[in-house]
């Protein structure tokens, strides 16, 4: 059963749309602006590392993993970066804005602090069969 305020039909559609383009940019200005595909790939899962907030429960793992997956975060790196002239936080901007990407595309939504399968794009994996 999906959450009463999950997104659906069109609107799901735009959103994972979005989540598609949010990735391609990212990739695109990290091949213009980045500091090598080796350093994007070991950067790549950090914003996974808030799934350990699961270990203390639904509400706390919602918290840090929407902190972690939410465009909030990557945006303001990648501002920091512009504006400091700092190389290593446009670089580091641009990984986090292609993981947020790569997940709404993907369907995996920011989560409800009803369970991790409970996301604002919809419920994510196989539904409970009993």
């Amino acid at each position: 059963m999906p959450h009463e305020n999950a997104t659906e039909g069109g609107v799901r559609a735009v959103l994972r749309l979005e989540g598609v383009v949010v990735l391609g940019v990212a990739l695109a200005a990290y091949a213009q602006f980045g500091m090598g595909w080796g350093v994007f790939a070991l950067w790549l899962f950090a914003p996974d590392l808030s799934l350990l907030g699961y270990l203390a429960g639904p509400r706390v793992g919602a918290a840090l993993y929407n902190a972690a997956h939410a465009l909030i975060g990557p945006v303001l790196l990648l501002a920091l970066g512009v504006f400091a002239a700092q190389p290593w936080a446009v670089a580091g901007g641009l990984i986090w804005l292609a993981r947020v990407g790569l997940d709404h595309a993907l369907g995996f939504g920011l989560k409800y602090a009803t369970g991790f399968a409970s996301t604002h794009l919809g419920r994510i994996g196989r539904a409970d069969p009993w």
